[in-house]
């Protein structure tokens, strides 16, 4: 099968179909982790400062997509999720087996990619939004003809952004309520966390920084101590300590219960989309 010709991980090209501002933190962040030369990558686009933004580190700039898929072995599908099927139908008779086709347009199912593309050697990756500043939490899903070594090549472009899960497709909707919306559930913590600083006296610029920090400290203790957070918790709150009275509020607040109905909400509103 033509499906099972390897990608030579040492020389390949990758393209961009698509040149926002998602394709741009990847590109950069495999270049800045030496994962691969900018020279080994190519995008396109019209506008000066979009073809700006990829060609200031090194990226070839084609002026159509076409180019760049006939340029590239391995090409990221990285356009509107509303103008994916129109776009990957234009480039359908260029999307030959021999290319590793992946896709990060939210709430685009596998099947209705294979079958635009008529090509089953597709990955799907759900990026979020710190991928900017190279902190994201990716998840992917193998398509029908996409092998291991697809799945590991794709695995070292995106954890030079982050982190990358493997999971089953249909567990999309749920990353999409979690890792998906859930920066914006943080950055509302944030600004609380800083407007209570304010009400306790700290000035606006301090609250900011201090609670800004504070959840960045955290996240890195959850992920580089291997404790349960529930454990972390319990380890900051001393009997009769000002945590566990703070801790108290949040509970007779309901906190934990918001934030888990925010993630299923999120995720239901996903799988609505999934049906349209």
């Amino acid at each position: 099968m033509a499906s099972t010709i390897p990608i030579q991980t040492d020389t390949f090209r990758l393209g961009f179909v698509g040149a926002g501002k998602m394709a741009e933190s990847i590109a950069k962040g495999v270049v800045k982790s030496g994962v691969l030369p900018a020279s080994r990558i190519r995008t396109a686009h019209r506008d000066f400062d979009r073809r700006e933004a990829f060609s200031s580190f090194g990226i070839k700039v084609f002026e159509h997509n076409h180019e760049v898929v006939e340029d590239s072995d391995v090409v990221i599908i990285s356009v509107k999720p509303q103008i994916v099927k129109e776009v990957v139908l234009q480039l359908k008779p260029l999307l030959t087996e021999d290319k590793l086709l992946v896709s990060i347009a939210a709430g685009v199912k596998l099947s209705d990619l294979q079958e635009w593309a008529g090509n089953n050697r597709f990955i799907r990756v759900m990026p979020n939004t710190p991928s900017a500043v190279g902190q994201a939490a990716s998840v992917m899903s193998l398509g029908g003809t996409a092998s291991e070594e697809d799945g590991v090549l794709i695995a070292s472009l995106f954890g030079a952004i982050g982190r990358i899960w493997r999971a089953d497709e249909k567990l999309f909707d749920a990353v999409t309520g979690l890792s998906g919306s859930g920066p914006a559930y943080i950055f509302l913590a944030i600004d609380a966390l800083a407007d209570g600083g304010v009400a306790a006296g700290l000035p606006r610029d301090l609250a900011l920084g201090l609670a800004s920090q504070t959840v960045l400290g955290a996240a890195a203790m959850a992920i580089n101590t291997g404790k349960h957070p529930g454990q972390l918790k319990d380890d900051v709150a001393s009997p009769g300590g000002t945590t566990i009275a703070g801790i108290h509020e949040l509970e007779k607040g309901g906190f934990r219960g918001v934030l888990i109905n925010a993630v299923v909400a999120a995720a239901n509103r996903s799988r609505e989309f999934a049906k349209r």
